[in-house]
């Protein structure tokens, strides 16, 4: 049985960064200048995702003499779940703000 996914903090950034363009493809180079995370946290969370079929991956292949890259793009259900979390992430802050009566 799959364990739960954690959505965490960088989880909601790398899905918030394929909620931008949700049918495109995707580096991971290019999700990580986007979202500031580093490899060692970006990657993990990409193959939790695509574990649990919430990202499609393919690999694309280059020139000769250069190393394939893998592309990642959301699932119609990663974009589902995508949406779900940004919704709740963002209604979470909005009431956090709002009972504080800090504006942030």
């Amino acid at each position: 049985m799959k364990s739960r996914l954690r959505v965490s903090p960088q989880t909601i950034q790398v899905l918030d960064a394929f909620l931008e363009g949700p049918k495109d493809w995707r580096y991971g180079y290019d999700i990580s200048r986007n979202t500031g995370l580093k490899s060692g946290t970006l990657y993990p969370i990409l193959m939790r995702l695509a574990e649990r079929k919430l990202l499609e991956t393919s690999w694309e292949t280059a020139e000769v003499g250069k190393p394939p890259r893998h592309l990642y793009r959301l699932t119609p259900e990663g974009m589902r779940f995508a949406q779900e979390h940004h919704l709740r992430h963002a209604t979470g802050r909005l009431a956090r703000v709002a009972f504080s009566g800090v504006n942030r």
